[in-house]
C-alpha cells in the first residue's frame, strides 16, 4: 500500500489554497504529501494503539466461548453473535490498523529504520494469523488495492499462516541488522532488539503449534526453535501491551478496568471458570487446594450470597442450590457448579446464560489486579464503581505471549508432536512462572497491600494475610504434578493448567480448546442442546455486504488448522 494513501487527507487539507500558493509549472505536485513528509514515530505510535485496540475487540467473543468469561449473548449457539458483532474487528483491520503497518513499513524502509518495519511486521504477523484463527479464509492478497480491486477475494487461511510466518522471519532479519539508536515509544519492550526477535521467533513456535494437527513437521519446527536457545523463557521476555494509568487526554487505562471501575457494571465473570480457581482442586477427603491467583484474578464485591431472588439469574431455580442443578450438569461432572461457584461471593454467570439483567451490578465478582489494573481481593467488599479511583487505576496488561505460556505449549507438543521435551517439568515451569507474574501484579496496589486488618490473633496487614506464601505456592505445585503422574490423560491436566494461566488471552483459550479439546468436561451450556460449537466466527456484515466476491459461511465451518471432528468441542 502506497504510503501517499494514508496521507491522502492530509494533502486535501491544502489543496483548495494551492493554486494561489504556489506555481503551476513546478514539476513537483506541492499537493501531493510525501513519505518524507510523515512522521514515522506518530505512524508508529498509532500500529501500537490499534494494536491494542484489535485485541480487546477480540476479547470478548474469544473469552466467552471456552468459558473464560460467561457468554451471556444467547442460550444457543447460533445466535450468540451476529455478523454485525466483528463490524469494528474488521474494520479496524482492514481500514486502519493493517494501513498504518504498511504505511510504517514502507516509510522505514525509505529511512532504512529496520526497527520499525521489523517490529511492525512482528505485530502485522500476529494480526493475520489472528483474522485467521477468528473467521477462517480472509481477503489478503487483493485488500487494499483502492479502485483497482473494489471486492477483494479471499485468501486460504494456510497460505496466510505462511504469510504471517515469513514475517516473522523479516522482521528477525530487519531487527538483527538494525544498530541505529533511533527507536520509536516501544510500548511493548522500550527497544530492545533482542527481546522483540525473541518475541518473534517465539511467536513462530505459537504459528507451529497451531498447525500441528495438519503439519507433520510441527513437532521437528517447534523442536528446532526450542534448540535455537532463543524463545521466550522468562518472564522479563514475555510479550504483552502495558497500559498506564492516566485517565483522560488521553485514557491509557486496561479496557476492562474501564469497563468495572468507572461507572458501569463489571462484566459477568465465568462460573465454571471461578470454580476450577476456587473448589476445582479438592482431594478426596475434600480439602480444597486454592488457586495461589484467585484473590488477583477476581475482586468479589460482596462476601455472601444474596437472598433475594430478585438478583439472580439462576434460570433453574430462584435461588442457588445444587439440587436444582440439571442431570446433563451432574453427568459431566458430579462437582460442576450451577449459578454459583461457591458460598462466599462469588458471582457471576454459567456458560450461555442470556436472561434478562437483575440488579446485581454490585454484587457481581469483577476483575481484579490481573491482568486489568483492577482492585485485589482483600476482603472489603466494596463497590467497584468510584470513578476510576481505585485499585491499580488500570495499569495492567493484555498478554499476548508470556514465558508460561510458551512452557505450556512446549508441553503440549512434547505429548503430542514428538519433541523430546519432558512434559511434566515444563508443566511444573508453566505454573510457577504464572503464578509468580500474577502474584507480582501485587507492586500496582501497594496502599492495599500494606492496610492493617484486625484478626483474632492480633492485627496483620493485608499481604500476610491473604498473598500466597512460598508454603502456598508449593501446596498447589504439589496437586498438580501429583494429578498429572496419576492421570492416564495427561494432556488434560496440562490444558487445563495453560487455560488457568491463559487469564486475558481469550484467543489462545479459544485456539487450544479448538486445537485439543481440552480441558475436558467443560461446563455445559446452560440449556441442553445448544447446538453446535461455534468453531469459526460468521463473517462481518460489513464485509458481507459490501463485497461483491464475499458470502457468509456456517459456523461449523472450521479454520484449516483445525481437522477434528464436527462435534469435537461442545
Amino acid at each position: 500500500m502506497k504510503l501517499i494513501h494514508k496521507l491522502f487527507l492530509v494533502a486535501l487539507m491544502f489543496s483548495v489554497s494551492a493554486c494561489q500558493m504556489f506555481d503551476l509549472d513546478l514539476l513537483d505536485n506541492p499537493n501531493e504529501a510525501t513519505q518524507a513528509d510523515a512522521s514515522i514515530d506518530d505512524l508508529y505510535n498509532n500500529v501500537q494503539i490499534n494494536f491494542k485496540n484489535f485485541l480487546s475487540d477480540m476479547w470478548y467473543s474469544t473469552a466467552s466461548l471456552p468459558r473464560m468469561i460467561s457468554n451471556t449473548s444467547s442460550y444457543q449457539y447460533a445466535t450468540a453473535f451476529s455478523p454485525e458483532s466483528f463490524n469494528t474487528i474488521w474494520y479496524r483491520a482492514y481500514a486502519s490498523l493493517l494501513p498504518d503497518i504498511d504505511a510504517t513499513i514502507e516509510a522505514s524502509a525509505a529511512r532504512s529504520l529496520g526497527f520499525y518495519s521489523g517490529t511492525a511486521k512482528v505485530m502485522k504477523s500476529y494480526v493475520l494469523s489472528s483474522l485467521v484463527d477468528l473467521f477462517g479464509d480472509v481477503p489478503y492478497s487483493e485488500y487494499g488495492q483502492g479502485t483497482d480491486i473494489i471486492a477483494p477475494a479471499n485468501d486460504q487461511g494456510s497460505s496466510l499462516y505462511a504469510t504471517a510466518d515469513g514475517l516473522l522471519d523479516e522482521a528477525i532479519a530487519e531487527i538483527t541488522a538494525y544498530t541505529s539508536s533511533q527507536k520509536p515509544n516501544d510500548n511493548f519492550y522500550g527497544g530492545s532488539n533482542a527481546k522483540w526477535i525473541t518475541a518473534a521467533k517465539s511467536l513462530k513456535l505459537r504459528l507451529a503449534l497451531n498447525t500441528r494437527l495438519v503439519d507433520g513437521s510441527a513437532g521437528s519446527k517447534i523442536a528446532a526453535l526450542v534448540n535455537g536457545g532463543d524463545i521466550i523463557d522468562q518472564t522479563s521476555e514475555d510479550l504483552q501491551f502495558n497500559f498506564g494509568n492516566t485517565r483522560t487526554n488521553p485514557n491509557s487505562r486496561h479496557w476492562l478496568y474501564n469497563d468495572a471501575y468507572e461507572n458501569g457494571d463489571p462484566q459477568y465473570q465465568s462460573t465454571y471458570y471461578m470454580w476450577l480457581l476456587r473448589a476445582e482442586k479438592a482431594d478426596a477427603d475434600g480439602i480444597v487446594t486454592i488457586d495461589p491467583r484467585l484473590r488477583f484474578y477476581f475482586y468479589r464485591q460482596t462476601d455472601k450470597p444474596s437472598d433475594n431472588p430478585n438478583d439472580w439469574s439462576c434460570h433453574f431455580s430462584e435461588l442457588p442450590t445444587l439440587a436444582d442443578r440439571p442431570d446433563y450438569y451432574t453427568a459431566i461432572d458430579p462437582n460442576m457448579p450451577y449459578c454459583i461457584p461457591s458460598d462466599d461471593g462469588f458471582w457471576g454467570r454459567d456458560h450461555l446464560n442470556s436472561e434478562g439483567i437483575p440488579p446485581d451490578g454490585n454484587l457481581r465478582t469483577a476483575i481484579g489486579v490481573y491482568p486489568a489494573g483492577g482492585q485485589f481481593d482483600d476482603n472489603s467488599f466494596s463497590a467497584t464503581k468510584k470513578l476510576g479511583t481505585t485499585g491499580g487505576l488500570g495499569k495492567g496488561i493484555a498478554p499476548i505471549l508470556l514465558a508460561s505460556y510458551v512452557d505450556f505449549m512446549r508441553a503440549e507438543a512434547a505429548l503430542t508432536a514428538n519433541t523430546g521435551e519432558d512434559a511434566r517439568s515444563l508443566l511444573e515451569s508453566g505454573v510457577r512462572k504464572s503464578i509468580d507474574k500474577v502474584i507480582a501484579f501485587k507492586g500496582l496496589v501497594p496502599a492495599t497491600m500494606s492496610r492493617v486488618v484486625s484478626t483474632r490473633d492480633g492485627e496483620s496487614t493485608v499481604e500476610a494475610l491473604y498473598v500466597p506464601d512460598a508454603d502456598d505456592i508449593q501446596k498447589y505445585v504439589e496437586f498438580v504434578l501429583a494429578r498429572y503422574d496419576a492421570a492416564s490423560d495427561k494432556l488434560d491436566v496440562v490444558m487445563k493448567e495453560y487455560f488457568i494461566a491463559l487469564f486475558g488471552d481469550g484467543l489462545d483459550a479459544y485456539n487450544m480448546y479448538r486445537r485439543t479439546g481440552k480441558p475436558n468436561n467443560m461446563a455445559p451450556a446452560l440449556e441442553n442442546n445448544p447446538g453446535p460449537f461455534i468453531r469459526s466466527f460468521l463473517y462481518p456484515a460489513n464485509n458481507v455486504n459490501l463485497n461483491s466476491s464475499a458470502s457468509q459461511k456456517s459456523l461449523t465451518v472450521q479454520v484449516f488448522w483445525d481437522n477434528n471432528p464436527a462435534d469435537f468441542v461442545y
